[in-house]
């Protein structure tokens, strides 16, 4: 029989509708002012927490919807901005410099629903609010890291070669190599003359000492490399923080544009991105006495550093490890219910630490955490000057040789948590540092989507008043296409991780408004054209459908491809809009097609019918 679908096509439509409507249904309970909360190094959250903001609102006379603790942080849920703005106050001035107190929209989706995995939309910078940093990365610093990488090979090198050498030292761009003899002079010359590219090898026969110094050409890549490290780890590091749609770019020759819609933890998105932490591992110096080092007798290749909740530690200059070989990083618990990060090292890594553990199981190995601050002072060139700071988290003995799998204590919770986050996401290859920072706020972002939304709703309106007037009956079919097209995107969008509603995407939207009732306007009138051929309506039907298949499948296909490339190539607002346009592009094909099909079948399939409403 003619235009009858199988009971199964249609129960696959009405549950296809049905999902996406579900998942859909977050977005009409909106998001709650909220105040979260969170603890520092020096502080923890618990129940007694909890008490204490209560007592505190309650102080000033606010009653809070709800006070949860989610995942080791308190969110506390408010009834209007107002209050949202005075229980910030009220709780930072209760709770100390330890707590960070932070501004944040927490989604009012119920449990039922959040139980199914459905969540709202998420909106971009344009729409949601949220947060802009512009970074500046300390090159001084990347140049230095990457020759004393350089000076750490060098040095490795000659002594497998048995080169005897007095010392390898770090002058500015340039490893500079002071031999023993003329004959260890001759030998190092020989092989590390054109040995590594980008080096130019300065001979000073006369004082047996020979420099390897950067090349024009090297300084320029090292830099380049420095800001695109530092984009790859950021990215990392956002992903870390769970925030969709980021724009992360490059500013000139050592800034970094970083935008993070939806972030109202301002705090805690500056600590992360802004940290540039990472890890040594080295040797403790037991062979001279760290008292001496304590009176200003520090012996040559050793170093005395601070130790967290403990006496300082002298320990040898020589790295045997650093951050940048930790491919993982997580938080787990000891048998005593202490907090521990576990590390896993990539290959080379594992090589080294094999190496430098083989010879000192017994001796004791220290793990040293270090800090980047920027100071307010900026050199002649008017980039930031930082500050290294060092100190010991942890000292363990060497039971047995390590490989690529260890752990770390001697860190609070909280600290980690962070911890694991920052190895996991990369140490950065040079300091940065926040000098611009610019909040969207969620007002602004309302009105951009007030005006986003009346966009749409008008070309809704117009779009589904021709149809009915033009189309009739199958002009009522059309519009009902277009609704359950529209819960389609919405839920199709809420249902996939990365995908953010931005203000160019709901230009997409509308776009597809129009696609959607253009791929229904050809099918109708090729019905037309089979009703003026003579045909029957069921038949007119059957063949308009058919007819105009191949022709609305290549329109929407190669609309769909340009989608495709414009999210490949683009970024932040172009992926915004080519992601709405793809998804409007497939949904609306099933709509026209598959949906307005079963809807037609329903009403004129199978019936002897003399005309069509059309």
């Amino acid at each position: 029989m003619l235009n009858k679908y199988p009971l199964w096509k249609n129960l696959l439509v009405i549950f296809v509708v049905l999902v996406a409507a579900l998942y859909a249904l977050p977005n009409i309970y909106g998001e709650d002012p909220a105040v979260q909360i969170s603890a520092d190094r020096n502080a923890t959250i618990d129940a007694s927490t909890m008490d204490r903001v209560r007592n505190t609102l309650d102080s000033v006379g606010i009653e809070p919807k709800s006070v949860s603790l989610e995942n080791e942080q308190l969110l506390v849920r408010l009834n209007s901005d107002n209050e949202q703005l005075k229980a910030r106050e009220t709780i930072l001035d209760s709770l100390g410099d330890d707590y960070i107190v932070a501004l944040n929209l927490a989604p009012a989706t119920p449990e039922w629903l959040k139980s199914l995995g459905a969540q709202p939309m998420k909106l971009g910078l344009d729409l949601r609010g949220g947060v802009h940093f512009l970074m500046e990365i300390d090159m001084d610093e990347a140049m230095s890291k990457i020759v004393d990488g350089m000076k750490d090979t060098v040095r490795a090198e000659l002594r497998e070669e048995r080169i005897r050498y007095s010392a390898v030292r770090v002058d500015d761009t340039a490893v500079e190599v002071e031999l023993r003899n003329d004959e260890a002079y001759q030998q190092a010359a020989q092989y590390l003359d054109n040995r590594y590219q980008g080096y130019v090898l300065v001979e000073d026969e006369e004082n047996r000492t020979l420099r390897l110094e950067m090349s024009e050409q090297k300084i320029v890549e090292t830099r380049d490399y420095a800001v695109d490290q530092n984009i790859t780890i950021m990215r990392n590091r956002v992903n870390e923080l769970g925030v969709a749609e980021p724009v992360i770019q490059r500013q000139g020759s050592n800034r970094i544009v970083v935008e993070l819609p939806g972030v109202q933890d301002t705090a805690r998105a500056k600590e992360i991105l802004g940290a540039t932490a990472t890890l040594e591992f080295r040797m403790v110096d037991t062979e001279n006495d760290v008292r001496d080092a304590q009176n200003g007798r520090v012996p040559f290749g050793s170093e005395l550093l601070p130790m967290r909740d403990g006496p300082q530690q002298l320990l040898k200059e020589d790295v045997i490890l650093t951050g940048d070989h930790i491919v993982n990083a997580g938080v787990g618990y000891d048998e005593y219910n202490r907090p521990q990060v576990n590390i896993t090292l990539d290959g080379a890594g594992g090589n080294k630490m094999s190496l430098a553990t083989k010879d000192n199981v017994g001796k004791p190995m220290a793990t040293v955490f270090i800090e980047y601050e920027a100071t307010e002072e900026r050199d002649s060139e008017g980039n930031l000057q930082f500050t290294k700071s060092a100190e010991v988290i942890n000292v363990a003995t060497v039971q047995s040789r390590l490989g690529s799998s260890f752990r770390i204590t001697g860190v609070g919770a909280n600290e980690a948590q962070n911890l694991a986050l920052l190895l996991r996401a990369g140490a950065l290859i040079a300091p940065i540092q926040i000098v611009e920072e610019r909040t969207v706020g969620p007002s602004l972002g309302q009105q951009n989507i007030d005006s986003g939304i009346q966009a749409i709703f008008w070309g809704f309106v117009l779009v589904l008043a021709f149809m009915v007037v033009y189309y009739k009956k199958f002009g009522l079919v059309a519009n009902a296409a277009l609704a359950t097209n529209l819960i389609l995107i919405i839920g199709v969008m809420s249902m996939i991780p990365g995908a953010t509603l931005t203000l160019p995407g709901m230009a997409g939207i509308v776009l597809t408004v129009g696609m959607a009732v253009d791929a229904n306007v050809l099918i109708f009138e090729r019905i037309r054209e089979e009703i003026k051929a003579k045909r029957s309506p069921q038949q007119a039907i059957h063949h308009g459908y058919d007819s105009a298949l191949s022709t609305i499948a290549d329109a929407n296909v190669t609309t769909l491809i340009a989608a495709l490339i414009l999210f490949a190539i683009g970024n932040g607002p172009i992926k915004g809009f080519a992601i709405t346009l793809a998804i409007g592009i497939i949904t609306s094909m099933f709509t026209a097609i598959v949906g307005t099909r079963a809807i037609v079948n329903s009403v004129w399939g199978g019936k002897r019918l003399s005309k069509l409403s059309i």
